[in-house]
């Protein structure tokens, strides 16, 4: 089978997309992007336009350099968060049967200003810097334990032992979820997350699952709250009003999906990197204060996220024309490989002096729970490196890669001697 042939099928490129700005990429399913995410990116930055339209997928816009990526995230009025208005949902709750529970909207996530700040409000405190500090000793007892469990093996499953249950355990204790529904939640987390062309409708349902496994949780804490942030949502006002079910009903499906996937990408990448580069381990482990700027630098080198948006209205951006209703991808991977931006892009630079990367977004919507996937990160690398004996790629068991809208390491074996 052909590459071609693997690829979603080819949208007709729109009249008002000049030649010079289509450029075939399937961020979904190209083969060499699903063989090494990072390399396919820097190619992508070599060959194709910094904006480009891609006819895969349905066809939509990609911007690749960090000046498209900047300007864009920070102009809502040109490209919304809001993929769903409130008419169209409104037309697709009057056709559900009867009795169907509310639908809930991912808040604040697809929200854009002042609405998306008034529900962000009660979440900021939750996940300030200190709150998030607070955590630190509870991640470092769980990192010690994952490790403990594999340290004799001489060999492990990074992702499968340690970067998926770190951070979903972390967050379930923190959302208030029951631990024993982890692999039940994370199911539901990859369907949601694996869709190339969101079908609203399709989209709805999967959000009523979502709230449907949650709801006796929140109904539960807003009887008998306990320490943890469900509760705390209950007890916080949106824009000067109580917080109500449905309120809680939209913070729940976007704290899920964010909170169970994203920063398990982030550690993949950053543990395959050390097990390719012995020497910087080593430096490291010699200097462990370093480990934090060695942090924002992998963050960097190997960004992850790629958020939609959708076109507002008719505009000229970058010298192109958009349509109102073309969809976007903020491909920040790119944006953080970008030459022009940093130099020698393709290299990880401990002492790289700029290191002002955009892995969390800006703007608006930049990520809430990035102090968060911070200390999870740093602790983590900090356990690693003081527990594991130098660890290093399994050359019989290459890494397996996903693509979509959080690229990430799906299989990451590695060894160490015992």
């Amino acid at each position: 089978m052909n590459d071609a042939a693997t690829l979603s099928p080819a949208a007709p490129r729109p009249a008002h997309v000049p030649e010079g700005a289509l450029y075939d990429f399937d961020m979904f399913r190209d083969p060499a992007y699903l063989a090494d995410p990072h390399k396919r990116i820097l190619d992508l930055i070599r060959v194709a336009p910094p904006v480009f339209w891609t006819p895969r997928n349905g066809g939509h816009w990609m911007f690749l350099s960090h000046n498209a990526n900047f300007k864009a995230s920070r102009d809502t009025e040109s490209f919304t968060s809001q993929f769903v208005t409130r008419e169209q949902l409104d037309a697709i709750r009057a056709k559900m049967p009867p009795g169907t529970p509310h639908i809930p909207m991912a808040s604040p996530i697809n929200l854009d200003p002042p609405e998306h700040g008034q529900y962000r409000t009660p979440l900021q405190q939750a996940f300030s810097p200190k709150a998030m500090l607070a955590l630190k000793d509870d991640i470092r007892t769980l990192a010690n334990q994952l490790i403990d469990s594999v340290i004799t093996r001489g060999r492990c499953d990074f992702m499968v032992d340690i970067a998926e249950p770190l951070p979903v355990r972390v967050f379930l204790k923190m959302l208030g979820l029951p631990l024993e529904r982890q692999e039940e939640y994370r199911a539901l987390v990859r369907e949601h997350l694996s869709d190339p062309e969101p079908d609203p409708r399709k989209v709805m349902m999967k959000l009523l699952r979502i709230t449907a496994m949650m709801r006796d949780t929140i109904l539960e804490r807003r009887e008998r709250p306990q320490n943890d942030l469900i509760s705390l949502l209950w007890k916080s006002q949106i824009n000067g009003r109580p917080t109500t079910l449905e309120d809680m009903e939209n913070y729940g499906v976007v704290l899920f999906i964010a909170g169970l996937d994203t920063v398990m990408n982030g550690m993949g990448f950053g543990i395959r990197h050390l097990a390719q580069d012995q020497a910087l381990q080593s430096q490291l482990r010699a200097n462990p204060k370093t480990i934090p700027e060695a942090s924002e630098e992998l963050l960097r080198r190997y960004t992850f996220t790629v958020p939609p948006r959708k076109v507002a209205k008719d505009i000229v951006f970058e010298g192109l024309q958009m349509k109102a209703g073309e969809r976007v991808m903020l491909f920040l991977p790119a944006a953080d490989l970008d030459p022009t931006e940093f130099a020698g892009s393709d290299r990880f630079d401990l002492t790289r002096e700029k290191k002002a990367h955009i892995a969390f977004n800006l703007g608006p919507h930049r990520c809430l729970g990035s102090h968060l996937a911070r200390v999870e990160l740093q602790t983590l690398y900090e356990v690693m490196l003081a527990r594991l004996p130098p660890f290093r790629l399994d050359p019989d068991r290459p890494p397996n890669f996903h693509g979509g809208h959080v690229i990430g390491v799906d299989t990451l074996w590695i060894v160490w001697d015992v």
